[in-house]
């Protein structure tokens, strides 16, 4: 039969040290109050609370959620841990009154994306996020290459992406097909968008990804206006045949701000 965690695409983390990396790199100390995703057996868990955080831990898997209540039993009684059962893309942060807080997690690789976006854009973003997701999928985050792509420029728009480990598939039961990585995003803030309309900057960022084969002014163009968009690319100093991929984030901000 096959493992009730495969099939909601959980692989339980089991390499310790991972756990203790990711809590370090975060920062996460006794005054904080940590938000986690899809805890699982706890092994993220147990270390959370061994820094003497508060841990609000959303789990959606009935099976997992009883272990969890048998093996936090002491933590759950003192408060230290709070346990909810259910889908983390339903919680209502303003009703959870969570607070300042830092969101770490071992995710299921195919809601990476959706999480990450949820949280960053959220009115109750966290301070910190701490994630182990898939390592490509971290890399074209933080873009090394100097490739930027949507997701790159989206998660630069709104923190600061480093991976601080590389996590190999030994250390996950069931063990994934992929190696993963230890993604943290430091100074997570909206400050970004102080000086135009956060949903203008995704509408330019989407129109100049909308054609990889074509350069930005021709992709912009369509959406904005010929003439509009060779001035913004002067004021962005952005070169006139440059693609997207090659536009860093600073520069997507000014072409927001010329073009709204």
């Amino acid at each position: 039969m096959r493992r009730k965690g495969a099939r909601l695409g959980q692989h339980f983390l089991t390499g310790t040290w991972a756990a203790n990396k990711l809590v370090v790199s975060a920062g996460i100390g006794a005054k904080d109050t940590v938000l986690e995703i899809g805890p699982g057996t706890g092994a993220l868990t147990k270390r959370l609370l061994s820094t003497g955080a508060r841990v609000i831990a959303v789990e959606k898997d009935e099976a997992l959620v009883t272990r969890l209540k048998e093996t936090f039993a002491a933590e759950l009684t003192n408060r230290r841990l709070t346990l909810i059962e259910g889908d983390v893309r339903d919680l209502d942060l303003k009703k959870t009154k969570v607070g300042r807080y830092i969101l770490a997690a071992n995710i299921p690789y195919y809601i990476t994306g959706e999480i990450i976006r949820r949280f960053l854009s959220s009115d109750t973003q966290p301070t910190t996020i701490a994630l182990l997701v898939q390592k490509e999928v971290a890399r074209r985050i933080v873009a090394r290459d100097k490739k930027e792509s949507i997701l790159s420029i989206s998660v630069k728009a709104y923190g600061e992406p480093q991976i601080v480990a590389v996590v190999s598939r030994g250390n996950f039961s069931p063990p994934p097909s992929v190696d993963s990585a230890i993604l943290v995003i430091k100074n997570v803030s909206k400050k970004f968008f102080r000086s135009f309309d956060e949903e203008l900057f995704f509408k330019v960022v989407r129109a100049g990804f909308s054609s990889k084969r074509k350069l930005l002014a021709g992709n912009l163009s369509r959406v904005f206006g010929r003439e509009r968009v060779a001035h913004a690319l002067v004021e962005a100093d952005i070169a006139e045949k440059a693609r997207a991929e090659d536009v860093l984030p600073e520069q997507w901000r000014s072409l927001a701000e010329q073009l709204q």
